[in-house]
C-alpha cells in the first residue's frame, strides 16, 4: 500500500505527460503530491521532514515551470531535492558531528554507531548518485526521454532500499524486527 501512495504522483505525472504535455504533467504532480502528502498525514499523523521538503520544492519549481513556461526547473528538481539531502546529511555528520539518519530512524533500528555512520555515508552516495543521474538526463536528453526516464528509473530506489535492507539484516539479532533494540556486537 505504501508504496503505491509513493509512486502514484510520479505515474500520473508520466500519464499526464503522454496524455498531454510536460504543463499539464506538471499541474497533475502537483495537485498529486498535495493528495499524497495528506494520505501520508491521515495515515503517521506526522510528516517526515523529507516529506515536506518534497512537497515544497514540487510546489515551488512546478510553479515556476508553469509561470515561465519553462520545462527545466521540473526536469531540475529532483537533482536540488537529491543534492540538498546529501549536502544535509553531509554537513550533519562532518561539520555538526549529528547523525540525522540515526536521530530519524533510531527509535525503528537499533544499530550500532559505526553502521549508522557507514548508512548515512551510504545514503548520501545514493543521493548524489540520483542527483547526477537525473541532471544528466535533464541535461542530455529530451523531456520524453526524461519522462521515461523517471518512470523506469524508479528501479534505482528499488534496488538501493533493498540493498540497505541486506546491509541492515546482518546487524540485526534472528527472530529480532527492527525497532526492538536489536544490536549485533
Amino acid at each position: 500500500m505504501r508504496f503505491l501512495i509513493d509512486f502514484f504522483p510520479i505515474g500520473l505525472f508520466v500519464a499526464a505527460y503522454k496524455l498531454h504535455d510536460i504543463y499539464t504533467a506538471t499541474a497533475v504532480l502537483m495537485v498529486a503530491t498535495l493528495v499524497q502528502t495528506g494520505l501520508i498525514y491521515a495515515i503517521d499523523r506526522r510528516l517526515q521532514t523529507l516529506q515536506k521538503v518534497t512537497l515544497v520544492l514540487v510546489i515551488v519549481f512546478g510553479i515556476l515551470t508553469l509561470a515561465l513556461h519553462d520545462e527545466r526547473f521540473i526536469k531540475w528538481k529532483p537533482t536540488v531535492l537529491y543534492a540538498s539531502m546529501a549536502i544535509v546529511l553531509g554537513a550533519a555528520l562532518w561539520i555538526w558531528k549529528k547523525n540525522f539518519l540515526q536521530i530519524l530512524l533510531g527509535s525503528q533500528l537499533s544499530l550500532p554507531t559505526a553502521v549508522w555512520a557507514r548508512l548515512t555515508v551510504i545514503w548520501i552516495g545514493y543521493f548524489l548518485f540520483m542527483a547526477g543521474i537525473n541532471a544528466y538526463v535533464a541535461a542530455y536528453y529530451s523531456t520524453e526521454d526524461w519522462v521515461n526516464f523517471k518512470l523506469w528509473g524508479y528501479v534505482f530506489p528499488i534496488v538501493f532500499i533493498v540493498g540497505q535492507g541486506l546491509y541492515i539484516a546482518r546487524y540485526l539479532k534472528d527472530g529480532d524486527t527492527p525497532g526492538d533494540g536489536a544490536q549485533k556486537p
